[in-house]
């Protein structure tokens, strides 16, 4: 049986503004759908603005905000390696993926939001009800999305995000360069959240997105479940 292919698409953008604060990758949002890509069977790729190693941001990685899937993954060899070896954006063809998936991290706020590459990559997986998934930040990469009317996509969308609560809780909101929250809200978009760090995830036709790392893994298992429902060779995976 033919697996699904996933394409990751994270952030290259390693610090945070002009501060000199490492950021990049929250690992959690990349590592919970990883395993849940992987462990279905599916060919999982990365891919960034820059190429090669994807930074993490450091504070994802403490004994802290470790979870059962981010101490799996920083002991893991070949999930290691995957993580050092991106491909750059502009070598990815959409046609060669099923799904796409934007994990957050507030490196993303820089250098995945308006991304020329990650704008046309994305609206050639939505032309084909592709689903795309994306996570905290990485919602901030559907932003300058086109419908195939020219609208944007965001606009009446159910849609949600790392939250202005969330952002201010952080200490961050006068460091990132918008509130997502609250752009997103400017654009037309619906969107809804729950309590600070809970899982909150909104499914809107083949878009889904989850507001914070809590809802990574969530994210992942709902893209897997639309996988099923809409090809002829499902992945095969437990949600139970």
């Amino acid at each position: 049986m033919k697996s699904i292919k996933v394409l990751f698409v994270t952030t290259s953008h390693d610090k945070m503004g002009e501060t000199g604060i490492r950021t990049g990758v929250w690992l959690e949002e990349l590592a919970a759908p990883y395993y849940v890509f992987k462990d279905a069977g599916a060919n999982v790729v990365i891919a960034s603005p820059n190429g090669g190693l994807v930074p993490l941001d450091p504070k994802s990685e403490s004994i802290i905000m470790a979870t059962r899937a981010t101490k799996r993954f920083l002991k893991d060899a070949e999930a290691m390696n995957f993580l050092s070896d991106s491909i750059m954006l502009e070598e990815v063809n959409a046609d060669d993926f099923d799904v796409v998936f934007l994990p957050g991290g507030h490196g993303a706020m820089w250098d995945i939001a308006g991304n020329k590459t990650v704008r046309q990559l994305l609206e050639a997986f939505n032309s084909e009800n592709k689903p795309i998934g994306s996570v905290c930040h990485g919602v901030a990469g559907l932003l300058s999305l086109q419908n195939g009317n020219g609208e944007l996509l965001v606009k009446g969308k159910q849609l949600t995000c790392f939250s202005n609560s969330e952002e201010e809780s952080a200490g961050l909101s006068g460091i990132v360069p918008f509130l997502l929250e609250t752009k997103l809200l400017s654009l037309g978009a619906l969107y809804s959240k729950a309590a600070n760090y809970v899982s909150h995830v909104v499914m809107d036709g083949n878009i889904i997105t989850g507001q914070n790392p809590a809802s990574s893994e969530d994210v992942a298992k709902k893209i897997v479940a639309f996988v099923r429902q809409n090809k002829h060779e499902p992945l095969y995976y437990s949600l139970s």
